[in-house]
């Protein structure tokens, strides 16, 4: 526990700061919560103003120190990308993606995509059914089964 009178000051201070800016950043999650549910709808008359609300409401929390200025600034961006997204699959219908389509779509694969795949064809590894890597010793276990002297078929077949 504290014990000069400036330091238990300092923890009340502290704690009146932490629940004012608990409820400032909370405040923004929803505001930019709203917005993105918008944008999703593809009601554009409705977001632009949530969007505007939502990245007023970021700047805000930026210049009172609650949120950091880059950690505002790229939630704005990606705001911003998603309404500009929007407002283009509204003009032009062709360019929703599909209804299966997850995440940010792309797909892991050998051939520079993805998390790993990039660094995995690099490693020369490929990938198999069901997008996991090929590592050399399922490889060698392939060819192996594969073998003439195990009954496989062989590539001259």
């Amino acid at each position: 526990m504290a014990n000069t009178r400036s330091a238990r000051k300092r923890i009340r201070a502290a704690e009146r700061r932490h629940v004012r800016n608990r409820a400032v950043r909370s405040a923004v999650r929803t505001a930019v919560a709203r917005a993105r549910r918008e944008l999703a709808s593809q009601a554009l008359e409705a977001a632009t103003p949530l969007v505007n609300a939502a990245a007023s409401a970021l700047d805000k929390a930026a210049g009172h120190g609650i949120l950091h200025p880059r950690n505002a600034a790229r939630r704005k961006s990606r705001l911003m990308r998603m309404a500009a997204r929007a407002a283009l699959v509204v003009a032009n219908p062709e360019l929703a993606a599909p209804s299966h389509a997850k995440g940010t779509g792309r797909a892991r694969t050998a051939v520079g995509g993805g998390a790993r795949g990039g660094r995995q064809a690099a490693k020369g590894r490929t990938t198999r059914a069901g997008g996991k890597p090929q590592t050399k010793s399922t490889r060698q276990a392939a060819a192996r089964a594969a073998s003439p002297r195990r009954g496989g078929a062989t590539p001259a077949d």
